[in-house]
């Protein structure tokens, strides 16, 4: 044990701690440890939690298209009957321009979060919620690299997924689509 915490652990206290384990929990507590740093970022989708995420609307440069405008209209009818809770972006004009008719059809303001990894801070705000992020195709990515989502994150314009929290495993994914 001395080795192990004086070539692993520069710090005292955890190794302190460490040596007055029973070794059952000391086993377990290592175990933790380890499943910790072996992904970090990680996080889980929290129980009782939709996360419904796509990519901005078409676009042309920062501005949205006709085609983009009318995508952004048509999401507001493709959710209808879909209870949701907060609406979050990253504050770039063609995610907001894109949450913009949702937003006001439902009475929600959109609340950005900034656009690097967040995946964190999006579980831990709509934990038990049904939420909306509007993205980018780096942050969806990093979304759902995070929770471990299966096959390829909504990149196109259009898609429209609904993730929720499995039983175990990565979480369940529903692929629809927003046609205008």
């Amino acid at each position: 044990m001395r080795l192990f915490c004086d070539s692993q652990f520069q710090t005292r206290a955890i190794c302190s701690k460490l040596r007055g384990m029973r070794p059952v929990r000391l086993i377990l507590g290592l175990l933790t440890l380890l499943a910790a740093c072996a992904a970090p970022g990680q996080v889980s989708v929290p129980p009782e939690t939709t996360l419904i995420i796509l990519r901005h609307a078409d676009r042309v440069g920062e501005d949205l298209t006709e085609q983009g405008i009318a995508r952004a209209e048509a999401l507001v009818a493709a959710l209808e009957g879909v209870p949701i809770d907060a609406i979050y972006a990253p504050g770039i004009k063609r995610n907001l321009e894109t949450a913009v008719p949702l937003a006001r059809a439902r009475g929600l303001t959109v609340q950005r979060i900034p656009a690097e990894n967040p995946a964190a801070q999006l579980m831990a705000s709509g934990a038990g919620k049904t939420i909306v992020w509007i993205g980018n195709k780096g942050n969806l990515q990093s979304i759902w690299d995070a929770i471990s989502a299966p096959e390829p994150p909504p990149l196109n314009y259009g898609d429209l997924f609904f993730v929720t929290r499995a039983r175990v495993g990565s979480p369940l994914v529903e692929r629809r689509r927003v046609e205008p």
